[in-house]
């Protein structure tokens, strides 16, 4: 018989984590709701404890152990909110935990873990990816005999999941038209899409992942779970190639929805949120509010609430997400220019054919030899997306030979 989350299961969570996690606040977001003429909800688990929801599950699932199980200790594998909501359990409930780690995870990251789990838990570090730390857990998990944590493939952290829609529910007692879940192995979408099945069956439950690892909604246009050969890891809480078997039954039933929102997208939302809002958001996080765009006229004069899933965002990712926020707007361009055979062609470049409101953000010759006669990449940061075509225009009437690399993936990841 195929599971399904029941209420008093969630119920039974909810109680569980009374006194561990914060009931986060329900929020309205005045700019959003003035944009789209809806009411925006932002459902803050970015303000949790350990800044993710994530906690919950975990807690949840650990707490249920038999004593023997709690003896022998826990095992998982994780590079951020999994492995800190472990920790914080392990350290709440006295357990020992291992928390398996890419040797790659960032030093951050690390110390958060640690900070969390304190002399209950040891990180491993093993592998260079995910997976390959993933899969050593399980390893050491099967030999030592020790209770695995799974991320999101587990009843018992769907449940802890689900007690979100609980708490959404109790806050906003008129009835809410849509809302927005994010993706990754499926277990907040599994956990809270079900509870709102039963207790608010008219709300439209749309799950939104990201483009560059959407799973999730290959597998549902399929029909049965499908693994992605190579996925881009940018949005990192939520870039999963293969979602669970538990979770995807669950997700086929209780989504009226799945979409994919382009990581640009996504780190748009994160910049505009801090600037505006002063909300510090992961990319996982800014997932939901970057798909209602995409929902635009559906929500218009709509009750809409997107779970904001994490805060766990590290500073030394921010240029990485300015740089992907512009080419996604389309104002950061980038070309390999041969300059002309003539001296002053770099000048000439530069009074020619730059517009007043452009901006050369980045400059490198190819070669080390032969300078204003020889190739340079070129990266130009416009002030509207519609001085592109005048740019290029004047680059061809002062005969500068160029190439656009923007469209060219192999090539612009190569060079910039």
């Amino acid at each position: 018989m195929a599971y399904y989350p029941r209420l008093e299961e969630i119920e039974g969570a909810y109680t569980k984590l009374h006194n561990i996690v914060e009931k986060s606040p329900l929020m309205h977001e005045r700019g959003l709701s003035s944009t789209y003429g809806a009411e925006i909800l932002f459902k803050r688990e970015d303000l949790q404890i350990t800044r993710s929801y994530k906690l919950r599950g975990a807690y949840n699932k650990i707490s249920s152990l038999s004593k023997e199980e709690i003896k022998r200790g826990v095992v998982c594998a994780s590079a951020g909110n999994h492995a800190q909501g472990v920790a914080y359990s392990c350290k709440a409930l006295k357990i020992k935990g291992y928390i398996f780690m890419p040797e790659t995870t960032p030093r951050q990251k690390l110390e958060q873990v640690k900070l969390f789990g304190g002399q209950y838990i040891e990180t491993i570090l093993a592998g260079d990816t995910f997976d390959a730390a993933f899969e050593e857990a399980l390893f050491f998990s099967k030999k030592e005999n020790r209770s695995f944590i799974h991320p999101f493939n587990d009843s018992k952290i769907i449940e802890g999941q689900a007690t979100i829609g609980l708490e959404i529910l109790e806050s906003c007692k008129e009835p809410i038209d849509y809302l927005f879940l994010p993706i990754g192995g499926g277990g907040v979408a599994s956990g809270v899409g079900s509870l709102f099945k039963m207790l608010s069956p008219s709300t439209k439950v749309i799950g939104v992942e990201p483009a560059g690892a959407a799973s999730m909604k290959l597998s549902l246009e399929r029909g049965e779970v499908t693994e992605l050969p190579v996925i881009d890891r940018f949005v990192d809480g939520a870039a999963v190639k293969k979602v669970g078997e538990l979770t995807f039954k669950i997700c086929s039933r209780v989504l009226d929805e799945t979409i994919a929102v382009p990581e640009g997208a996504v780190c748009s939302t994160i910049l505009e949120m801090y600037n505006k809002n002063a909300i510090v958001l992961e990319p996982a996080g800014a997932l939901t509010i970057a798909a209602l765009e995409l929902y635009a006229k559906q929500i218009k004069g709509k009750r809409v609430v997107a779970l904001l899933s994490g805060g766990n965002n590290d500073i030394g990712r921010t240029e990485e997400i300015r740089e992907r926020a512009q080419l996604y707007q389309g104002v950061k361009h980038y070309f390999i220019v041969r300059f002309p055979q003539r001296s002053g062609a770099l000048l000439s470049f530069v009074r020619n054919v730059l517009g007043p409101n452009d901006d050369i953000t980045h400059f490198s010759y190819s070669k080390k030899t032969n300078r204003e006669k020889g190739p340079a990449l070129i990266g130009v940061e416009l002030s509207n997306p519609k001085d592109l075509e005048p740019l290029i225009n004047r680059m061809i009437n002062h005969n500068f030979i160029y190439q656009y690399i923007n469209d060219q993936q192999d090539l612009f990841e190569l060079l910039v």
